[in-house]
């Protein structure tokens, strides 16, 4: 069937559905004009200011402090032996864990216990001689002196006897002078050796002299002082463990020379002064910067996160705070250690951490975004939109600084609007410099 037609004056012939068509074209061209129309003035600069521009507000916020750092381990040293020596027994390895007192090594004491055999055999003739010179002389010893006393009294008296007889007959001259001279010496002879026969009972009979007593008793002292220091070196050619802890690393194989060196303290690395490396306990040490250590403090609450475990966070405690900083390419730090109260079991000596510094929670902090602050001549401000809503430069003093935002202290109220860009042409004529 074909459609009907509808006549007016004038206008050619139209079908219906081409009318309805014409109907819907209009009122959509309608709606577009209405859409696209330009807002007034006013209207499209309040609508671009309050798109690049934020209002000043109060959060209660919870000031935190971020720094990185390295699990380490509280006690750590080296162990070596003291004097050079091969090392014969290595009952650890590296991740033992050991009690102090325990042994961990042995050096080879072959030769030591030779000269400590030597040693003692000394320590027993000395003190056998120092036994026996206090103890003075045997009764036998005593008897033989007196008989010696008796013997000599006897001989002195029949010199003396002679003696008299042959005066006599030098006296009548019976006999020439030389021939009593060989009477007079033979008399003081045996009276002299009377003398030495009785001095020598008498010392028989007192005993040792003191100074050969003394002489004894001092060798018998550096007797048991060499028998002691061979004792003491075999003692100490077993290295035990100082604290308990854990084995971390062996550096020496059994059968190798060690020679102990003045390096041999806590390195980290191998070295043939040392045997192994024992360490006790974990703690973190932080590097905070100088802006943010004013917001650490002793006893503070720490969460860690340490790389090899990036969906976990253990609990710390700031322990203590270097007094002094550390300045490395122009940027100072302070090193932070922390207890850790969390951790420990899944922790390890050198893994790389970041940790948070929980503060104290400010109601009510004035905050802006950091990314509006600048310096301007020297100062610290932000750009305030003034009625008009071109942006004047206002001086800020600021607080800490965290996720982004930055507390003011003074210079803004709450409800100013702060430029975060500027529209065309509106830029300040002196530009900022970033925060």
């Amino acid at each position: 069937m074909q459609p009907k037609t509808i006549q007016r004056p004038g206008l050619w012939p139209l079908p219906r559905w081409l009318w309805g068509a014409s109907t819907i074209g209009v009122i959509l061209v309608a709606l577009t004009v209405s859409i696209l129309r330009p807002f007034s003035p006013r209207q499209s600069r309040e609508a671009v200011i309050a798109t690049i521009t934020t209002a000043v507000n109060r959060e209660s916020v919870t000031v935190q402090v971020e720094g990185s750092g390295t699990v380490v381990s509280i006690d750590n040293v080296n162990l070596s032996p003291k004097t050079t020596g091969r090392l014969s027994i290595l009952p650890v390895e590296p991740g033992d864990e050991v009690k102090a007192g325990q042994i961990l090594a042995k050096m080879d004491t072959s030769s030591l216990q030779a000269e400590l055999d030597q040693a003692q055999a000394l320590l027993v003739q000395s003190q056998a001689d120092y036994a026996k010179v206090v103890a003075g002389n045997r009764s036998e010893d005593i008897k033989q002196a007196e008989a010696q006393v008796v013997a000599a009294e006897s001989r002195m008296e029949l010199a003396s006897t002679q003696l008299a007889r042959y005066q006599t007959l030098a006296a009548r001259g019976a006999i020439s002078q030389n021939e009593l001279d060989q009477y007079v010496s033979e008399a003081r002879s045996t009276e002299a050796n009377l003398r030495e026969t009785q001095e020598q009972l008498a010392e028989i009979i007192s005993g040792s002299r003191p100074e050969d007593i003394a002489a004894s008793a001092a060798a018998v002292t550096a007797a048991e002082a060499q028998v002691a220091i061979i004792q003491t070196q075999i003692e100490e050619a077993s290295i035990r463990a100082p604290f308990d802890g854990m084995v971390t690393q062996t550096y020496a194989t059994i059968g190798a020379i060690v020679t102990p060196t003045t390096t041999a303290s806590s390195t980290a690395s191998a070295t043939s002064s040392s045997i192994l490396a024992l360490s006790s306990g974990l703690e973190v040490e932080v590097d905070v910067s100088e802006a943010n250590i004013g917001q650490v403090a002793v006893e503070q609450v720490v969460e860690i996160v340490a790389d090899a475990f990036p969906n976990q966070t253990f609990e710390g405690r700031v322990k203590r705070i270097a007094p002094e900083a550390i300045i490395e390419n122009n940027v100072t730090t302070f090193q932070v250690a922390v207890e850790l109260l969390s951790g420990e079991d899944k922790l390890r000596s050198g893994m790389t951490i970041d940790a948070i510094f929980i503060s104290d929670t400010i109601a009510d902090a004035l905050v802006v975004p950091t990314v509006a602050i600048a310096t301007q001549n020297g100062q610290l401000g932000v750009q305030v939109a003034d009625a008009q809503g071109n942006p004047v430069f206002t001086p800020v003093t600021v607080g800490f600084t965290q996720n982004g935002a930055t507390q003011i202290l003074s210079g803004l109220e709450v409800g100013d609007r702060i430029f975060l860009d500027f529209p065309d042409g509106k830029a300040p004529s002196s530009a900022p410099t970033p925060f």
